[in-house]
């Protein structure tokens, strides 16, 4: 635990890919608000969920104070990406998104990182 300008800053909070995957969520729910009012309870809630439980998941794994458990919330973190990245295919599929490029990038930089500190911990037990 860090302080910072008089705010707790937790361990999950430093790692760039908690702090991607935060982004991602913010992005999601921008580009869910433009879905038709009949996805609000559908695809669109899917994919937010599957958004939130990316961060959720890395800051629940950090907390728990075990490699093992860290390790497998991450996966827990990757799973959930990559049914959201499921998601925005269908999106796009439906018509509800038109260029999801820059999104699959950015998803992708968040799985390989996901995938970089799963290796790193591994390699650490």
């Amino acid at each position: 635990m860090l302080v910072v300008r008089g705010r707790v800053v937790r361990k999950h909070q430093q790692l760039r890919v908690w702090q991607e995957a935060m982004e991602l969520v913010v992005t999601i729910y921008s580009m869910t608000s433009a879905f038709p009012s009949v996805e609000r309870y559908g695809l669109a809630s899917q994919m937010q969920r599957a958004a939130v439980s990316v961060p959720s998941n890395i800051a629940e794994g950090a907390a728990r104070g075990s490699k093992p458990d860290f390790l497998r919330f991450l996966h827990i973190a990757r799973g959930s990406l990559s049914e959201l990245e499921t998601q925005c295919q269908i999106a796009q599929r439906l018509g509800y998104m038109d260029d999801i490029s820059a999104l699959e990038l950015a998803i992708n930089s968040v799985f390989s990182q996901l995938g970089g500190l799963i290796r790193h911990l591994k390699a650490s037990l």
